[in-house]
């Protein structure tokens, strides 16, 4: 019979036990549900399926902390949060972001804030800008706490998905390999897509081509009062840009570019990066003290979506299933919001033993619909029609119809998109005003251009 780890230990450091291969307590490498990734998605998940009882065993290649972009949350984190049980340690890392703040060189109104407090539901006033490495952190020890069985520096390589019975194959950082099994499989490997590469369904968005290049400064003027943690966003030229206030007194600064702008780089990253900033006046202000803390970094084409979400046995979570631009903060959100819905899935189906399709659609429904509220939004955000439209609804306006799509628009930018029937007329004729915006500038553009062909036709009679 093997010997327990407490029965080992003092006669191993007295020097008078040999123990066999055949004593030692072998790693557990069968479970419920085996976990790939062990960022938001995936710690969430495992919290709640552990929660419910299931044995659940998450693989992280990395060790946390570590560093990753993505520090503004929705205010529809919160509820998440809570539900996890981890609300005060973020409050205690993280800056309340009562706002997001959107500027412009080319609209009448320069700036225009919307304020969580004013969307059209109860959801939550204010959300947090947080370091990622610290949020994921107590993410990850949290599913430890609920009971999840965790491997960190553990890369898993290869899934085979066609038994029952599903297997991963990993290796750690010794180059020791391992082979792990469970009734279900949930890949939430982020960016790494690992079944989306292995099922060759990740495809690149067409609709949405933009890269980008980031990096913390320290002492960048901010917001005063209540209005210290916002997140500011620009629009430009080639693109857009982030300042989001961290608690430490650090910044996050990134800008959102056209890959072809980013192709015209001649010059270090670093110094890149400050020219395109200074391409924007009050950047330029705010930034004037500003002292790099850490290296700058890039991105390139970032936007796609797997055409697989899930499959017997198996389902794709967070960035594993899709990532979008990232300039309403919805990252996080949608990863742990497809995390919370996906356990509620895999504990209904290990429960009742069956690949129940009407759940699984339901599900699948639910994630492609949220991610659709915010697209929208996303694949139109450079246009000047949306700016216009966005940067006309400010305060100094207390039109009751100017008030009730700016309160629907707040809704989505709070997270708080998905089956709301509050704002799905509003948000119509907000969509509505746009087309009709889009098609007034259409016409404008082509009655100039007709008048620049004629002009110079004429000039040269």
């Amino acid at each position: 019979m093997p010997l327990s780890y407490a029965q080992m230990m003092p006669a191993i450091f007295q020097g008078k036990l040999l123990i066999s291969m055949e004593q030692w307590p072998k790693m557990k490498t069968h479970f419920d549900v085996l976990i790939i990734g062990g960022g938001p998605a995936g710690s969430t998940a495992a919290s709640l399926l552990a929660e419910k009882g299931h044995e659940v065993c998450l693989l992280e290649k990395s060790h946390h902390p570590r560093f990753h972009i993505g520090e503004s949350l929705l205010p529809m984190n919160l509820p998440i949060f809570e539900k996890l049980g981890v609300l005060e340690q973020v409050d205690a890392i993280g800056i309340k972001k009562y706002a997001a703040e959107f500027n412009s060189l080319e609209t009448p109104l320069a700036q225009d804030t919307f304020y969580f407090s004013k969307a059209s539901n109860d959801s939550p006033a204010y959300a947090y800008e947080v370091r990622r490495s610290e949020l994921d952190e107590i993410l990850f020890k949290n599913c430890q706490k609920k009971g999840t069985t965790t491997h960190e520096g553990m890369t898993v390589h290869h899934a085979e998905l066609e038994s029952s019975v599903k297997k991963i194959l990993a290796v750690d950082e010794q180059g020791k390999q391992y082979e792990f099994t469970s009734q279900y499989l949930i890949d939430a490997s982020g960016r790494d897509t690992l079944l989306a590469q292995q099922l060759n369904s990740k495809r690149k968005n067409p609709k949405h081509k933009m890269a980008a290049i980031f990096g913390h400064f320290k002492n960048i003027e901010r917001r005063s009062g209540k209005d210290a943690g916002n997140i500011s966003i620009y629009w430009f030229q080639h693109g857009w840009v982030w300042l989001i206030p961290l608690k430490d007194g650090m910044m996050s600064i990134g800008c959102v570019c056209w890959p072809d702008y980013l192709k015209t780089r001649n010059i270090d990253l670093k110094l890149f990066l400050r020219e395109t900033l200074n391409l924007v006046p009050e950047i330029s202000q705010r930034m004037k003290n500003a002292q790099l803390d850490g290296e700058v970094q890039a991105t390139g084409n970032y936007s796609y979506q797997s055409s697989i979400m899930s499959g017997d046995g198996f389902l794709l979570i967070g960035d594993a299933y899709a990532f979008v631009d990232p300039v309403f903060s919805s990252g996080v959100y949608l990863a742990m919001q497809s995390a919370n819905r996906g356990a509620e899935l895999v504990d209904q189906l290990l429960i009742n033993a069956t690949n129940d399709k009407q759940l699984i659609s339901q599900f699948e429904h639910s994630v492609t619909e949220e991610i659709k509220a915010f697209c929208w939004f996303i694949y139109r955000f450079n246009s000047p029609a949306l700016h216009k439209l966005l940067m006309s609804s400010g305060e100094a306006s207390q039109h009751p119809i100017k008030q009730k799509l700016k309160s629907a628009v707040i809704s989505v930018l709070a997270g708080d998109a998905y089956n709301n029937s509050q704002i799905s007329l509003p948000l119509l004729a907000f969509k509505s005003l746009y087309f009709i915006n889009k098609l007034i500038e259409f016409k404008k553009n082509r009655t100039f251009t007709k008048f620049k062909k004629q002009h110079t036709e004429g000039s040269r009679l």
